[in-house]
C-alpha cells in the first residue's frame, strides 16, 4: 500500500465514489450490490455535492480506498466508507480524526440499526446514542450518534 491522502474529491470521479460507496455499503450484508443501488448512489453523489456536502476521498497511488461526506454547517458525518480491499487497516479511526479536525467540537451521524459492526466502533469511538428512528425514504431504521468534545 503506498502513502495514503486525504483529499478533495474531483467531479471526474464521482462515478467511481458512487462504486465505491455501493461496494462498501453491501459489504455490510444489508443490500446486495445492483446496477439499480449503482445508479442511484450514481446520481446522488453529485446532487449532495451541490446541496452542500463536503466530499473527500482517500487516494492510494491513485486508486479511491474511502470516501467520506461532511455536512459542515449541520455538524454531521453524512457517509463514512471505505473500499472493501482496503477494510481492516484503520481507515475509519483516520477518517474519524480527520473530520474531528474539521469539526472539533461536535459531530452527528446516523448508522443503520442493522449495521451493528459500524455503530459499536462509533460507540467505541465516544460517539453516544440520541435516538433509533425510522428513515422517512427507505424505512431502515436507523441510530443517530453525537460526539461532543
Amino acid at each position: 500500500m503506498s502513502e495514503l491522502i486525504i483529499r478533495p474529491a474531483r467531479p471526474d470521479e464521482y462515478d467511481a465514489i458512487a462504486r465505491l460507496w455501493m461496494e462498501s455499503w453491501c459489504s455490510t450484508g444489508l443490500e446486495r450490490p445492483s446496477d439499480t443501488l449503482l445508479s442511484l448512489l450514481k446520481a446522488r453523489v453529485p446532487r449532495e455535492v451541490a446541496g452542500g456536502w463536503s466530499l473527500y476521498v482517500v487516494d492510494d497511488g491513485g486508486a479511491l480506498a474511502a470516501m467520506l461526506a461532511i455536512d459542515m454547517p449541520k455538524l454531521y458525518l453524512d457517509q463514512l466508507m471505505i473500499a472493501p480491499s482496503h477494510q481492516g487497516r484503520s481507515l475509519g479511526r483516520c477518517l474519524l480524526g480527520f473530520t474531528r479536525e474539521l469539526l472539533p467540537d461536535e459531530v452527528w451521524l446516523r448508522c443503520a440499526e442493522g449495521n451493528e459492526k459500524a455503530w459499536r466502533w462509533y460507540e467505541r469511538e465516544g460517539f453516544l446514542l440520541e435516538k433509533t428512528q425510522a428513515d422517512p425514504v427507505h424505512g431502515r431504521m436507523m441510530k443517530y450518534y453525537r460526539w461532543k468534545r
